[in-house]
């Protein structure tokens, strides 16, 4: 797989995925090799889910977070399925959520880096094992699998 330290255009993420905004969660891609994706994201100081979500002292909903991770498992599932000779067709599609652990708030104007590894396939399904973090500590860990699916 190729080294994505350069990468910051979000048309190469929406060409692997089909997340869009307001809700595409990944700002880059940082690297990705060998079943191991990282990728970061700034969260912006004026989101409306402050506004509603503990609005004296905002933190971004934790669903959002694993969200993010979630997507990042999908740009990993993405960028495996390119290298293939003839990759099975759909988009990964989250099938399970297993384990997950909040640690730590993020807020406005807080940059998340994701890490999702691939712990395993079997057939069409994809095992994966995500960490964000915020200030370098960990604030959310979760294992989660996709599939692919077909979209009509």
């Amino acid at each position: 797989m190729e080294d994505y330290r350069q990468v910051t255009r979000q048309t190469e993420i929406t060409d692997l995925i089909p997340h869009r905004p307001p809700f595409l969660w990944v700002d880059s891609i940082i690297s990705s090799d060998r079943g191991v994706i990282s990728t970061e994201k700034h969260i912006p100081r004026d989101l409306d889910v402050f506004k509603g979500h503990y609005p004296e002292h905002p933190i971004l909903p934790g669903v959002l977070l694993c969200e993010a991770l979630f997507q990042t498992g999908a740009l990993l599932i993405a960028l495996q399925l390119k290298d293939q000779e003839a990759p099975p067709s759909g988009v990964p599609v989250l099938t399970r959520i297993e384990g997950v652990k909040f640690k730590r708030p993020v807020g406005p104007g807080d940059t998340i880096t994701m890490k999702v590894s691939l712990r395993e396939t079997l057939g069409n399904a994809w095992f994966l094992k995500g960490t964000l973090r915020v200030h370098g500590k960990i604030a959310v860990q979760a294992s989660f699998a996709c599939t692919l699916a077909q979209m009509t």
